[in-house]
């Protein structure tokens, strides 16, 4: 493991796309990343069941979609026993309390972060940094978390020269918006999972075998 901040990007992956991709490899240069760890969910209530694939099959597609770039896949929620984002972050922090993280976040996301157990307690457990979605912009902006955070905006240049790690910090990246989803593939093609069947995979970051999980997670 590299050193330098790592970026988190949580998410079903449902499944995992080059839109995906390519966003994690633009908050790694603007941000000056060492790598970027795709935090695949077991489940989350925001988003509905039908339609979600296996555990397995998401870590897949996202395997596939990470190859050759500084990009590591995990199921570690699973594996830490953790209901909550705010739980997650934090036993990762105490797991790997060498390391600096930044949460990186689509602004679809920023729109509903409010709803998120304890959402000023996951800013303060390190700095975030909010992508450009298509069509999302103006709810991020007006959503309660947004009128929350943006007392604390750095441009990225400014996160990159800090010679300090603290949160609350808010980074806004602006790049062309990657009209891709998942929501477009898999009306595209809704037996995709079927391609990622067989032998579980294995945790890009803490080595062991991923097994699909009975539990729901929770934002």
């Amino acid at each position: 493991m590299r050193g330098g901040p790592i970026g988190l990007l949580g998410g079903s992956f449902n499944p995992a796309h080059g839109g995906h991709r390519r966003i994690s490899l633009f908050a790694l240069r603007a941000l000056g990343l060492a790598e970027v760890w795709w935090m695949v969910s077991p489940g989350n209530p925001l988003k509905p069941k039908e339609g979600m694939a296996s555990l397995t099959a998401r870590v897949k597609s996202a395997q596939v979609q990470a190859r050759r770039a500084p990009i590591r896949v995990t199921a570690i929620e699973q594996q830490l026993g953790t209901r909550y984002t705010v739980d997650t972050l934090a036993a990762i922090r105490r797991r790997f309390a060498n390391r600096d993280f930044v949460w990186l976040m689509g602004a679809d996301n920023l729109a509903q972060f409010h709803l998120w157990k304890d959402w000023q307690a996951i800013a303060r457990q390190m700095p975030i940094a909010v992508i450009a979605r298509p069509g999302y912009d103006s709810a991020a902006i007006a959503s309660p978390a947004m009128a929350w955070l943006r007392r604390y905006r750095l441009s990225a240049a400014s996160f990159r020269s800090r010679t300090d790690w603290s949160a609350p910090a808010l980074i806004e990246l602006r790049f062309d918006p990657d009209p891709r989803s998942a929501t477009a593939l898999r009306r595209a093609d809704p037996d995709w999972a079927d391609a990622f069947a067989g032998p579980p995979p294995r945790d890009e970051v803490t080595h062991s075998l991923i097994q699909q999980h009975t539990r729901s997670g929770a934002a």
